[in-house]
């Protein structure tokens, strides 16, 4: 039984930072399984952060400038990431950072070049998990149910609080899942306004009052009528949702207090489309899941009969992470690991393109 020794690399889209996890995977019957050995967060530098906020209006020359020298950057952090920690290593996979996502014209790219990465750590990489899809007619996200699927098919529901919020669930013996709308994003947005990084467990949305107008306008967004398969990104969110908060002449804790409520309202509204008799659980992973506040809310919402389960701070920050390793082994194995039940693809695909050191 073969035990492949990874590392997984995960950036959001809530822009604060890289997520590394190395992870043992192993296959000892019919079902992979997994264990966290190490794990490292790296936040971004203000001045990278602002660099992939703002490479959505780089001119392509600049963009793939970038896209080759922050491959090499990632590559830097895995090389000091095994140096320290002295850790055995098969490959490398990483998801990149996305800039352009518009499935529907056939485009997406992340960018963190896999050949400069793997010239960089001495690692084979494995990288570039959504043109495949997109290619064959999908949405080329979200990628993480094939995780959902494999690693944590006890949960009914799996819901990620990132920079956007998506669910994972199983819908007539197929796994469905899509992109729900605006997550962390537009509270950690609100909240840079001030010069501040993040609410810490929303303590400041809790002391804000509901602002109706904007909550209206946020929750009569066309892209949550939308039936799924269904992904979005930062062009939705800089072009419709920027525009209603700037408008809002209100305080910070308001504006918060609003967001945070409309995202509660947004996820349970999914929820309550599968009817159910009896209790069902709800695993909450990403930055959102230590939002006290949002969570809490959010509990209100759904009702007794979802039962919230909130991990251990190790899988809320890394399992994404974590299924991007899975994903790496699924590739080199030659198995499917991206699902058209989630994306609306033509077929199932093994996606992921490998790329060796020189």
């Amino acid at each position: 039984m073969k035990i492949y020794k990874g590392i997984g690399m995960m950036s959001g889209t809530s822009l604060d930072g890289l997520d590394l996890v190395y992870c043992h995977i192993w296959k000892p019957l019919t079902r992979w399984e997994f264990k966290i050995e190490r794990t490292k967060s790296i936040p971004y530098s203000k001045k990278r952060q602002v660099l992939l906020q703002e490479s959505i209006k780089l001119p392509a020359d600049q963009l793939l400038g970038l896209h080759n020298e922050y491959g090499t950057w990632l590559g830097e952090q895995v090389g000091a990431f095994v140096a320290k920690e002295k850790l055995e290593v098969d490959f490398v996979s990483s998801h990149g950072h996305t800039v352009h996502h518009q499935p529907a014209k056939g485009l997406t790219f992340q960018i963190g070049s896999g050949q400069h990465l793997a010239n960089a750590c001495g690692i084979k990489t494995i990288c570039d998990f959504r043109t495949n899809d997109v290619a064959l007619g999908g949405q080329g996200a979200p990628l993480v149910p094939i995780g959902d699927h494999m690693l944590f098919s006890s949960y009914d529901f799996c819901l990620n609080l990132g920079g956007i919020s998506n669910i994972s669930f199983v819908q007539n013996n197929k796994r469905v899942a899509y992109d729900i709308g605006i997550a962390n994003m537009l509270l950690n947005y609100i909240t840079g306004r001030e010069g501040l990084t993040y609410d810490k467990g929303g303590a400041m949305a809790r002391k804000g009052s509901m602002l109706p107008e904007l909550y209206n306008q946020l929750n009569a967004l066309g892209y949550y009528k939308l039936p799924y398969p269904k992904s979005t990104g930062y062009e939705w969110f800089s072009t419709e949702i920027v525009p209603l908060v700037n408008a809002q002449k209100a305080p910070l804790e308001s504006l918060l207090h609003t967001a945070v409520h409309h995202i509660c309202e947004q996820i349970s509204r999914q929820v309550k489309m599968i009817p159910t008799k009896k209790e069902k659980t709800l695993l909450i992973t990403g930055g959102g899941a230590f939002n006290t506040y949002l969570t809490e809310v959010l509990k209100e919402k759904l009702g007794k009969r979802i039962l919230l389960e909130i991990p251990s701070k190790q899988l809320i920050e890394f399992k994404e992470a974590l299924i991007f390793c899975l994903m790496g082994v699924l590739r080199l194995e030659q198995e499917i690991n991206v699902l058209h039940s989630v994306t609306g693809a033509s077929k199932d695909s093994s996606s992921g393109v490998v790329y060796l050191p020189s």
